[in-house]
């Protein structure tokens, strides 16, 4: 549905999906966090009032008091706590730093990030780490479990997340509860189809390991790739 069809309150969060938060402007941001103006302003005519006696300025909107903000005609107790919470959020975002990424060396380093969460199962379960060109994780996910098989491992969700994660490479693991780190003809198979996926869509498949509760092995390390 094209954007100039819809009710104007409905616009910011529409004009949010089809073309992403950087579109929006201030007073279509400050909208949404309202939710609905009143019955002479749209949100985005009560946003740009609200703004416009602060100067367009997101420091000076945040000093102002729930008392200052209730002013406005349209603006309760309810949607005043919703601006000054969002404002607050921003503050402290804006005070942390980024958190540095890991950054991944070996596989041994790999296995120090999975092994809390595969060496002590009693099932099968399917991990995949996203990537980037640094080496640097950028997520993991659970893909599956109870075994691993090609009707298990839907290789096209698997390709769709690392896309999703801005991925460049990925690594994939699982468990052998059994405490076996040979690799059955199944991981063998499921890891050349993915390692073949990957070459199309020019993400790389940096390693597949096998995790027990106390050591692994490692696909590249093993050649096997």
């Amino acid at each position: 549905m094209s954007i100039k069809f819809l009710a104007e309150d409905d616009r910011p969060r529409e004009k949010f999906l089809l073309k992403g938060k950087n579109s929006l402007s201030d007073a279509e941001l400050l909208a949404i966090i309202m939710g609905s103006g009143n019955r002479e302003d749209s949100a985005v005519e009560l946003g740009r009032k609200i703004l416009d006696s602060v100067g367009n300025n997101w420091h000076n909107l945040s000093l102002l008091q729930i008392s200052d903000l209730i002013k406005f005609k349209g603006i309760g107790e309810a949607k005043s706590i919703s601006i000054a919470t969002a404002l607050e959020i921003g503050r402290r975002r804006a005070s942390q730093e980024v958190p540095e990424k890991i950054q991944i060396n070996s596989s041994s380093d790999l296995f120090k990030v999975l092994q809390p969460f595969l060496g002590d199962l009693q099932t099968e379960e399917f991990w995949v780490v996203f990537m980037n060109q640094s080496n640097r994780i950028l997520g993991k996910s659970k893909l599956s479990s109870g075994g691993i098989n090609q009707s298990v491992v839907d290789v096209r969700i698997l390709f769709k997340a690392a896309l999703e994660n801005f991925a460049t490479g990925i690594v994939i693991a699982h468990n052998h509860p059994s405490g076996n780190l040979k690799p059955s003809q199944e991981d063998l198979k499921i890891t050349k189809q993915i390692s073949e996926g990957g070459k199309i869509l020019n993400i790389q498949l940096l390693d597949h390991l096998i995790i027990t509760q106390n050591s692994y092995l490692s696909f590249a390390d093993e050649n096997l790739l």
